[in-house]
């Protein structure tokens, strides 16, 4: 067992000041300075693999699907950069294996991209689309040579 956690006492606060000022205006610009802080220190938290202290937010409110400007996802994020604790903990908190980004990927075909079969087959099992997207988990793996991931998909070279 570790150190418990140290819980920001105004987690919720912030959350709240950040969301009801968001809903105000039209444009990620137009947020507060510590709302953008708090957004980029929660994707921060999901390329780095920060589990325990990205769930705090998560539990505390913050939307498990919040994306950055890119369309990214905390999954996506993740996911890309080989976090496999995170990427089960974001699935368990309900996040949706099959948001693209504004360019079309998804967060399935980036860890066939980066070759991190064991998301790949934790994401497969939790419902992702590996036709979804462009280019998709398929493409991706046959682009790659990713054999594992085709054995996973059920997917023959060739087909």
């Amino acid at each position: 067992m570790g150190l418990p956690l140290r819980q920001e006492p105004d987690i919720e606060q912030k959350y709240s000041q950040a969301r009801a000022q968001s809903s105000e205006s039209s444009g990620a610009s137009q947020l507060p300075p510590e709302a953008l802080d708090l957004a980029s220190k929660l994707f921060d938290f999901a390329r780095e693999g920060k589990t325990a202290e990205l769930n705090q937010y998560i539990t505390a409110g913050i939307p498990v699907n919040l994306t950055n400007h890119k369309g990214d996802t905390l999954l996506m994020l993740a996911s890309y950069h080989g976090h496999l604790d995170t990427v089960e903990m974001l699935l368990q908190k309900g996040a949706d294996a099959n948001v693209l980004n504004e360019r079309g990927q998804s967060p399935v075909a980036g860890a066939v991209f980066k070759g991190y079969d064991d998301i790949v087959k934790k994401m497969v099992e939790a419902g992702a689309d590996i036709h979804a997207g462009q280019p998709n988990a398929v493409d991706s793996a046959r682009m790659f040579r990713r054999e594992e991931c085709l054995r996973l998909f059920g997917v023959q070279e060739g087909q």
